[in-house]
This record gives structure tokens, C-alpha cells and sequence, in this order.
């Protein structure tokens, strides 16, 4: 059984900083009473009293506080000893193994989950478990399969207002996969209009002229950017064009 030694009954240590701490306590009895300061102090015992009382008391206080915690070992051992072999062996081992302080206490917790259906004998909970990452190998819309984590006004001009730049991730089941979204013209004196009524949450243009850039960062193959269009037009009526990061000119990679 797992245990931690429970240091040995000690005398008491009398010292110097002891006593200046009795006479201060003393002292502030005294001062936060200064009407019954004579009276308080005809109560109040001398240093070397009090030092002789802590030399009898602090001996009987570790041997009370040995004899509380052995007899809350014994409590704890006679409900690990009423379940059967097989379970006692295996709570037994899991007391071992567990991280919680070689104390009694935590021993009659981790019986009290058993007993209560809170601990799994096979699967305790400080059992270190493998991630297993959120995907969403077949979605069926855009948002399902990506969330924002990021937006951004760029553009902006004499004759545009600033379109928005999105930031998706979402992992289609090959890996996590980021997605950078932005509107763009098709005729430069066009200007972008932005209520927010979009599906895909980006800079939404009521009028023809405008088409939806996504490029794609991760590893994603080209089953997985043929899903990503096609989430996308149907999120979306505007053209979209979807492409890999890696794949753009230096001139074109947006930030």
C-alpha cells in the first residue's frame, strides 16, 4: 500500500523568536483594549508558563494527529478490503499508480468515486488519453466544415470602400487547413458595397463585377480543394476561384 512516513513525535523547540512572538501577542491584546489593559494583563501568564505548556502540548497534538490519520488508514483499508479480489486488486493498483498525495483522505475518494460510478478501473482519468483531432471528413455546407478565426479590411481608395478578408480553419480529415477569403474586383471602377447578410461572412457586393478569392493554406489535396469550391459556390452566387497558397505568384500571395 502506498504510503507517505509520518514524521516522528518531536519535543518542542524553544526559542528566542518564540518568546518575542508571545510577548508581542501579548502586547496587542493589551493595546487593542487600552481601558481593560491592567485587567487583560492580570490574565496574561509569564513566557516561561507558556513555553512549559507548548513543551507538554505539542507532543500530546502530534501523537493526537498520528493517531487520527493511522485510524482513518484503517477506515480507508476496511472498505478497499470489502470489494472482491479482482476489484480490490485493481483499486489497489490504481492507488498506487495515481497521482493524488499518499494520504487517507484521497484514498476514501478514490473508493467513494468507485463506489458513487465516477472512476472507470479501465480508463481512470489521469490515464493520459490520444487527441484525436476535429474533422469533418464529408460536410455538407461551408460553415460545417470551416470556422472564422480571423478578419481583416484591406483595400480602400478614392473609389472603393474596404472589402473584408476572412480567415477560416477546419481539418476536411488530411490535416488543418486555412483559408483566406477576400473579395476582388473584375472592373477597377467598380466599388464594393458591404451589408451583412453574406453566407460566407465576407464583404457581401449586391452586383455583378465582383468574384470571391480563396486561397489555401495546408496540406490539401485535390479532392479535398474540389469539396472546398464547391462548399463555397453554394454558400455563395458570385464566382469563386479557389487556389493553393503554394501555388499563387510572389505578387498574388496575400498576407
Amino acid at each position: 500500500m502506498r504510503f507517505r512516513r509520518w514524521p516522528r513525535v518531536e519535543p518542542y523547540n524553544d526559542t528566542s523568536r518564540k518568546r518575542a512572538a508571545f510577548h508581542r501577542s501579548q502586547r496587542q491584546k493589551r493595546e487593542k483594549l487600552p481601558l481593560f489593559a491592567e485587567l487583560i494583563a492580570e490574565t496574561q501568564h509569564d513566557v516561561d508558563t507558556e513555553m512549559a505548556r507548548r513543551a507538554v502540548w505539542w507532543p500530546a497534538e502530534q501523537q493526537e494527529g498520528r493517531d487520527r490519520r493511522a485510524a482513518e488508514w484503517r477506515r480507508a483499508r476496511v472498505r478497499l478490503f470489502a470489494h472482491g479480489g479482482n476489484v480490490r486488486a485493481r483499486l489497489t493498483e490504481l492507488w498506487r499508480t495515481c497521482p493524488y498525495p499518499a494520504d487517507p483522505v484521497y484514498l476514501h475518494r478514490l473508493l467513494t468515486d468507485f463506489d458513487r460510478g465516477r472512476l472507470d478501473l479501465d480508463a481512470p482519468p489521469w490515464t493520459p488519453k490520444a487527441l484525436q483531432p476535429r474533422t469533418a471528413p464529408n460536410p455538407a455546407r461551408f460553415d460545417e466544415a470551416f470556422r472564422q478565426i480571423g478578419r481583416w479590411q484591406v483595400g480602400g481608395g478614392p473609389k472603393t470602400t474596404p472589402a473584408d478578408e476572412l480567415l477560416f480553419c477546419g481539418n476536411l480529415g488530411s490535416g488543418i487547413i486555412f483559408l483566406t477569403t477576400r473579395v476582388r474586383l473584375i472592373e477597377p471602377n467598380e466599388s464594393f458595397y458591404t451589408p451583412s447578410n453574406m453566407r460566407l461572412r465576407d464583404s457581401h457586393v449586391g452586383r455583378a463585377g465582383h468574384w470571391v478569392d480563396i486561397v489555401v493554406r495546408g496540406d490539401c489535396s485535390d479532392a479535398d480543394l474540389a469539396l472546398i469550391e464547391r462548399l463555397a459556390r453554394d454558400a455563395d452566387e458570385r464566382p469563386i476561384r479557389v487556389r493553393r497558397a503554394c501555388d499563387l505568384p510572389d505578387r498574388e500571395v496575400l498576407p
